[in-house]
């Protein structure tokens, strides 16, 4: 009787999602404890007991027949913790196999009262679908359900598995051409600008010591990420002299407020690329956080691309990025990308507002 309550609370009330095995899963669904079998025993004897005084033999034929493929499978559940873990196929083999053998006992039962009483009890055909319906609603269904949930947590551990493997690959490097064209420029400076060389060489020293962590780490806060964008954005104005420059807008209030690492890099990348290397005029970089409607909102702005860019909301860093956003955060979190004639692109960020 234990199991049966715990079997139609498992119907009812899926557990959580969690990748757990097979084993596991039957033993969640008709597993017991030697207390609760005890209990189970002594009410399902209670009950048999009660209807045998009533000479209620059709009900005790039917309660033997609803019992039994529930106590089969409890007593394998029971006997599988001595084994090893089984697999989905071997489980479900065991479970069916069993429902089918015991409704058919629990039918033999059902006539051998019928007959020794000499009352009218269900044909064969029925008890048995009604026993063996019963076992699949109570014990088939919610192993069932917790089947479909191992398998869906399981496929959303890949997935954040392999998200995770992709942003440690793009933290532990530092992007080849632009340590190549930076060091270019600083050779170039020291024959020709020493002043510029050393500043140059600060701001690269500073933009990899704010990086360095971030390579290490799985989180970072928005004062971090600003000031290694500011770095960057230095390192590219020594490169590209009066045809870039920058403002970075970050309250200190917000400096401490969590960010994914490497994100707001990410954007301040397809700035530079595609806004001020495709655009022979000077143009400007900004980067803005303010807090709206309890949410962190992150602005990257740059006046260079506009319309002439339709594949920036394509490329593989924003697929990326907005994949990293529904990994971490679900639907708490959006990204934007508003590209218009005659307008500044602005990407724009949405993130729930969480201290580091």
């Amino acid at each position: 009787m234990t199991a049966l309550l715990r079997s139609l609370r498992a119907a009812w009330m899926p557990a959580a999602v969690a990748d757990i095995g097979a084993t596991a899963a039957l033993l969640r669904v008709a597993g017991f404890s030697m207390r609760q079998g005890a209990l189970g025993i002594a009410i399902a004897a209670a009950l048999a007991a009660l209807a045998w005084r009533q000479h209620a033999w059709e009900w005790l034929g039917l309660y033997c027949m609803l019992l039994a493929p529930l106590a089969a499978v409890g007593a394998a559940a029971q006997g599988l913790r001595l084994l090893p873990r089984l697999g989905w196929p071997a489980v479900w083999a065991i479970v069916l196999a069993l429902i089918a053998a015991s409704a058919m006992v629990g039918v033999e039962l059902n006539r051998a009262l019928a007959a020794q009483h000499a009352v009218r009890g269900l044909r064969d055909a029925p008890a048995f679908a009604c026993a063996a319906g019963f076992g699949l609603l109570v014990l088939a269904l919610p192993l069932w359900q917790l089947q479909t949930q191992a398998a869906g947590a399981r496929l959303a551990a890949l997935e954040q598995a392999a998200l995770s493997a992709e942003l440690k690959a793009l933290q532990a490097q530092i992007e080849p051409h632009f340590l190549y064209n930076t060091l270019a420029n600083t050779r170039y400076l020291v024959r020709h600008d020493a002043d510029k060389a050393g500043t140059m060489l600060d701001h690269l020293i500073a933009y990899l010591h704010s990086a360095l962590p971030d390579m290490r780490g799985s989180g970072s806060t928005l004062g971090r990420e600003f000031e290694l964008a500011g770095h960057y954005l230095a390192l590219m104005a020594i490169r590209f002299g009066e045809r870039l420059s920058y403002r970075l807008d970050c309250a200190p209030a917000l400096a401490c407020a969590a960010m994914p690492p490497l994100m707001l890099m990410s954007l301040v990348e397809n700035a530079v690329r595609h806004g001020v290397e495709t655009t022979p005029g000077p143009v400007c970089v900004t980067l803005s956080a303010a807090v709206a409607n309890g949410a962190l909102c992150v602005l990257v702005t740059d006046e260079g691309a506009g319309a002439a860019a339709p594949v920036l909301g394509s490329g593989v860093g924003l697929r990326n990025l907005r994949a990293r956003l529904a990994a971490q955060y679900g639907d708490a979190a959006t990204f934007t990308l508003r590209i218009a004639p005659g307008q500044p692109t602005q990407a724009q960020l949405i993130l729930p507002l969480e201290p580091s």
